[in-house]
């Protein structure tokens, strides 16, 4: 289910609710990192002041082809973590997410690509996605590959290596 609420973009699924960020979510966005859940992201775990210093300077200035959403439990409201969807002008733009470790095992990972590459066929007509991942990453390896996705590329980082899947969606692929 897709709705927008003044402007702003929610997104349901079955257990999770997807909605476009905003700076009432700093703090318990901020809660969510940590140095074991940024082990394969390519940032690390900011200060405070850096932390906030970037969501202002977003809202502030946000890309148009660029939308960041805050996942919630549905039950109880309680922030999981983030999901992008990135160069949505491409023609496959590319889906990320990060969630604390506590939400981790739990499925709501494949449930939020799902439910992010949904919304963006139907709302902005797209047929594929590109997810990296660090090639370390089994858990979300297997997102991809659940989803059908195919390793186009490899990348390397200061951080880590990893795997760049093009994921299928739409007509072609039939159910997620």
């Amino acid at each position: 289910m897709i709705f927008q609420a003044n402007e702003m973009i929610v997104i349901q699924s079955p257990r999770l609710q997807l909605s476009q960020f905003q700076i009432t979510d700093a703090d318990e966005v901020f809660a969510c990192i940590t140095p074991t859940m940024t082990r394969f992201m390519q940032w690390e775990p900011p200060s405070w002041s850096e932390y906030i210093a970037r969501c202002e300077e977003r809202l502030r200035a946000p890309e148009p082809d660029t939308f960041f959403f805050v996942i919630r439990r549905r039950d109880s409201k309680e922030c999981l973590g983030m999901a992008g969807l990135e160069e949505c002008h491409t023609e496959s733009p590319e889906l990320g997410l990060w969630m604390k470790e506590s939400a981790h095992g739990q499925g709501f990972g494949r449930e939020v690509v799902v439910a992010v590459a949904e919304w963006a066929h139907q709302t902005l007509g797209k047929g594929s996605f590109i997810y990296p991942v660090a090639a370390q990453n089994i858990a979300s390896r297997r997102i991809a590959e659940r989803l059908h996705g195919e390793i186009i590329e490899n990348r390397t980082s200061p951080k880590y290596e990893s795997v760049v899947y093009k994921i299928p969606w739409g007509r072609s692929m039939g159910e997620p």
